[in-house]
């Protein structure tokens, strides 16, 4: 084998990628491809399991995070995901950042999502109890007597996990905090997907980043776990409910974030992807070399 095929393999091997999932986003669904392949592709995976749930990291755990990422040649290639909000690896000097993901839904889809998830669960682990177990409202009930749980200011949870660890990304309704997900979305990210086109977002991972998800999308297609995850006991709100959200000021602002990923996303699929017969396919490599000098004998 010669030496610049081992570069090559050192190279993808020193990759690492983070996926700072969004709750209730089908980000279970996606991280179990993730596990289903990593022992076929030989790369590890790891869950950011914070206490609590807490997405902000203390300043203490940013710098050993950072270090263990960048470091921890054991884990490399690593995928590492959970619940936690971007971090700006530039600021600790480090020479190689991860590779950002994510997945992002439409907002008041995602809610009720998690209302109802808090109350009954999910078919993926059905014997866990779950903290408003017990609670039969509906999502219609709770916004008719405006409940806390399904309050507008509840939206506000995709924008401060694109935003990071900065005190305004938390301040609820700060426009501040949009434009900085809007700038972390397309400077940070390689891809961020929305759940409702999951499929084409793993077929371009797999296109782009073979040597971690080769295979990914037959996997999603004929699997059967990887993306059977479903909300229990799950009710559509009315136009009634989703009206009085809609009047909300941090719903406008969620919503232009979700339609300005929704777009970015359309926009990089529609250079990658062609459909034909109903099927999508990759478009081959589309730009070459020429005019090389010095001329080689």
């Amino acid at each position: 084998m010669d030496s610049s095929r081992n570069l090559q393999l050192d190279e993808s091997d020193d990759v690492v990628i983070i996926y700072n999932r969004v709750p209730k986003t089908a980000s279970t669904s996606f991280t179990n491809i993730a596990y289903d392949l990593c022992g076929k592709n030989k790369y590890h995976v790891l869950h950011i399991n914070t206490t609590k749930n807490n997405p902000i990291m203390s300043l203490q755990d940013q710098v050993r995070f950072v270090r263990n990422v960048t470091s921890w040649k054991e884990m490399k290639p690593g995928f590492y995901h959970g619940h936690v909000a971007f971090l700006d690896f530039t600021k600790f000097g480090v020479k190689r950042k991860p590779i950002y993901i994510n997945v992002i839904r439409d907002p008041i889809e995602r809610l009720v999502s998690y209302y109802y998830f808090l109350r009954f669960g999910d078919d993926y682990r059905p014997g866990l109890r779950r903290r408003k177990q017990g609670d039969k409202k509906t999502f219609d009930e709770c916004v008719a007597a405006g409940g806390s749980d399904c309050a507008a200011e509840k939206l506000w949870l995709q924008i401060p996990f694109f935003c990071g660890h900065y005190s305004e990304c938390w301040n609820v309704g700060s426009r501040w905090a949009l434009e900085q997900a809007k700038y972390n979305l397309v400077n940070e990210y390689l891809l961020v997907g929305v759940t409702e086109e999951l499929e084409d977002f793993i077929m371009m991972l797999e296109a782009s980043l073979p040597r971690y998800f080769r295979g990914a999308t037959e996997l999603y297609r004929t699997g059967k776990k990887s993306h059977l995850r479903k909300t229990s006991e799950k009710k559509p709100p009315t136009k009634e409910s989703i009206a009085k959200l809609q009047q909300s000021d941090i719903w406008k602002m969620e919503n232009e974030f979700y339609e300005f990923a929704l777009e970015q996303f359309q926009f990089v699929r529609a250079h990658a992807v062609r459909e034909k017969d109903g099927e999508l396919y990759l478009l081959a490599q589309n730009f070459f070399y020429e005019k090389i000098y010095p001329k080689i004998n």
